[in-house]
């Protein structure tokens, strides 16, 4: 079972989000059968044995193992992932285009940004997942709280000259290149 799967076809978006097999997905955290899964859930082993071939169908659950009980098989299944991410490029394949957007300070080019970066490391999470390797990343995450317009101002050309001084001195032309993307927003109402 992978950490994290990102989605990109439009069509296993929507079977994942469906409200039904979103409910088996998560209840496939740990393997089950369909009479299992049936008895958990309280949805008819026949309707959820209908929910189930969509999800396999669509690479979202997988078989983990066959029990044999007389001449019946029971496959016991398992969800291919621990967690999904929907990339924007499911939806619109601009979705995930920053360049479309000319205003760079505005909140539209962030949201373009931020699923440029989940397409990105999806595809890097999807490579690596074939190998076993891990996927170098670097992550920083923290909240600030600026007292006004010019504190976050004076924050931004300081951090802008922190950033711009370290690519120099790391940067190499014959380097492996590496996306660095440094990005701020004030935080929702119902999360401060």
């Amino acid at each position: 079972m992978q950490d994290v799967e990102v989605i990109e076809d439009a069509g296993t978006a929507a079977v994942a989000l469906d409200p039904v097999r979103a409910r088996l997905l998560g209840e496939l955290a740990e393997p089950a059968s369909a009479a299992g899964l049936a008895a958990r859930v309280g949805i008819p082993r026949q309707k959820v044995n209908y929910h189930l071939k969509a999800l396999e169908a669509h690479g979202l659950v997988e078989l983990a193992e066959e029990r044999r009980h007389g001449g019946i098989t029971e496959r016991v299944l398992r969800a291919s992932a621990a967690r999904y991410v929907v990339s924007p490029a499911a939806v619109s394949a601009s979705a995930a285009q920053p360049d479309a957007t000319a205003d760079r300070q505005s909140a539209a080019y962030l949201v373009a940004l931020a699923g440029r970066l989940v397409r990105e490391v999806g595809a890097l999470v999807r490579r690596a997942g074939t190998s076993g390797a891990r996927v170098p990343t670097l992550t920083i995450d923290t909240q600030i709280g600026f007292r006004s317009a010019a504190d976050r101002a004076a924050f931004a050309d300081d951090l802008t000259a922190a950033v711009l001084d370290l690519a120099a001195r790391y940067h190499h032309d014959d380097g492996r290149p590496h996306r660095l993307v440094v990005a701020a927003h004030p935080l929702p109402e119902e999360d401060a």
